[in-house]
């Protein structure tokens, strides 16, 4: 069964898009990096260690706001809350004070 000219000249327009395509989307830069352990180690480690950094910075930004707020609201005298926010905010102030010790 033979092709004709306009349908294999078709069928090469689609391969070479297709080659084209894939060398933009640098698949074989992708395959090279798996097939080294020590690139792929590395990467990871420094990955985890960013969103670790990033994760404590985060939550230490978040906590002193926190604290921040109730100090706040604790100047305003409100009578049952800030009777529980100061108790928080003295155990908190003792535990710092402990683990600077």
């Amino acid at each position: 069964m033979f092709i004709s000219k306009k349908r294999f000249k078709m069928l090469t327009e689609k391969i070479d898009r297709l080659v084209t395509d894939m060398e933009k989307s640098r698949i074989r830069d992708y395959v090279s990096y798996l097939q080294s352990p020590k690139k792929v180690f590395f990467s990871n480690l420094l990955a985890g260690l960013a969103r670790g950094f990033g994760a404590s910075i985060g939550f230490t930004l978040l906590a002193a706001v926190l604290l921040y707020v109730l100090q706040k609201i604790v100047r305003w005298n409100l009578p049952i809350i800030g009777d529980f926010i100061n108790e928080i905010a003295r155990i908190v102030e003792n535990n710092l004070r402990n683990s600077r010790r």
